[in-house]
Order: structure tokens, then sequence, then C-alpha cells
């Protein structure tokens, strides 16, 4: 416990002091006003022809402007760019440590190399989670300055509850991106898999084989295009299960290198 709690405040010091975090949360923040944004031209269309494209998109949108609607684009935005975002954070905390050449120093430490997967792990788990927390809060409050009509706690309830589901499996779809930053001791491995995992992604959707493909669930089940009703427990079977090999992969994978 202790070799536990040693690694853990180590990345925890490391987090605290890189902008990475802070500037991936920043992107990530956007999501909110660009739904806000939506939602005031969903609500005059007229004032909204000036802006261009953004107003085709805004009327591209099913439903209309008010809580229901700009709650389920937060809640689609969580599922497609989490998979970037928190992808992109897996890479950093997992990929740095060969980037900086301080992987050797790493492995001399006299703790545990579990240890310090699992610390790893959990940092990366509580800066998605503190993400998702902030983005979640930023969402009502640009809701409430954007005046959307159609507010009421069952529509919360179930807002809360999709989203902090579809962030849970999209946390737990990037725990494979880990392994591939450390196979491929870098980040661009990384990155590459984010891009692919994405875009296989679309692409089993398409084919009608999204409840069965990791990567596709989220998007699904955060109700796009109707569709949240194909998942089931299997399709979150196969998320946690995704989830648990990557984490089993990445620590295979630490216990069996020098640098």
């Amino acid at each position: 416990m202790d070799n536990l709690r040693a690694a853990l405040w180590a990345e925890w010091i490391k987090v605290r002091r890189s902008r990475v975090v802070g500037v991936t949360f920043l992107a990530f923040s956007l999501l909110p006003f660009i739904g806000g944004f939506f939602m005031i031209l969903m609500k005059n269309p007229e004032a909204g022809k000036n802006a261009g494209i953004m107003n085709q998109k805004a009327q591209m949108l099913t439903g209309t402007a008010d809580w229901p609607t700009f709650l389920s684009l937060i809640t689609q935005g969580m599922a497609v760019g989490g998979l970037i975002i928190f992808g992109f954070a897996a890479a950093w905390i997992f990929g740095r440590e060969h980037a900086d050449r301080t992987m050797k120093d790493l492995l001399a430490l006299p703790v545990p190399r579990g240890a310090i997967v699992l610390a790893k792990f959990l940092a990366f788990s509580f800066v998605c989670l503190g993400m998702g927390i902030g983005i979640f809060g930023e969402a009502l409050l640009v809701g409430k300055l954007v005046e959307i009509p159609g507010w009421s706690r069952p529509v919360f309830s179930s807002f809360a509850r999709v989203y902090f589901t579809t962030t849970f499996l999209t946390i737990a779809l990037s725990f494979p991106v880990a392994f591939f930053a450390h196979w491929g001791k870098g980040y661009l491995s990384a990155l590459g898999f984010v891009i692919f995992s994405m875009v296989m992604a679309q692409i089993v959707a398409v084919a009608g084989l999204g409840p069965w493909f990791p990567w596709s669930i989220p998007a699904l089940y955060s109700n796009i295009e109707g569709a949240g009703s194909q998942i089931g427990a299997g399709s979150f079977f196969i998320v946690l299960a995704t989830g648990a090999a990557g984490f089993a992969a990445t620590l295979w994978r630490w216990r069996g290198v020098d640098a």
C-alpha cells in the first residue's frame, strides 16, 4: 500500500505540474459552448442566417431548442470527443516516460512495477473523471445562461445517468491506449491507435455491428441517431472486458521489459 501511495503521489505531481492536462481540458471545454451556440441558432433561426455553415449544422440537429436536445448533444460529444481527449491523456501519461527518456530511471526505483502501473491508471482515471465532471457542470451553466426551456428533474436525472455512464465507458476504452504507448515507446503509436479505433467505430457502426464493437458502444449508448436501445448488458460487458484487457496487457508489458 505504501508503494502504491508513493507512486500515485508521484503521478499526481507530474499531472499537476504539466500543462498538457490543462490544455486538453480547455479544448474539451469548448463542447458545452458549441452546444449552447447551436441552441441559440435553433431558438433564433432568423438571427442565425448569417452564421453560414454553423447555422446549417444546427438545423440538421433533431429535436428542438430545449434541455433534452442540448443535454443529448453534450452526451454525444462526450462519447465521440472523449475517445480523442481521453486517448490523448492516456498517451501522455503512459508515453511520457519514453519521450522524456526517464523510463530507465523509473524502473530502477525500489517500487514494484505493478504499483507504478496501477498508479498511472488511477491518475489517468481521476484526470478523465475530473474532466467529465467539469464538462457536466459547465453544460448546466451554459444551458442556464442561454435560457434553454424544458428543464425538469427527470430530464436532469436521465442526463446524469446516461452522461456519466458514457463517460465511464469511454474511460475504460482508453485503457488499451496505455499498452500501445508503452509498446510503441512514445506517443505516436498510442495516438495512431486512437485514430484507428475511431475510424473502425464508424465503419462497424454503419455495418450494423456497433453493439458488438467496443469503440462504437459509447456513441450508440449516448443515443446517436436513436440507437441507444441497441445497447444491452452484453455490450457493457464487452467494454469492461476491453478495458480489463488493456490494463492486463499494459501490466504484462511493464513487467517484461527493461526500458
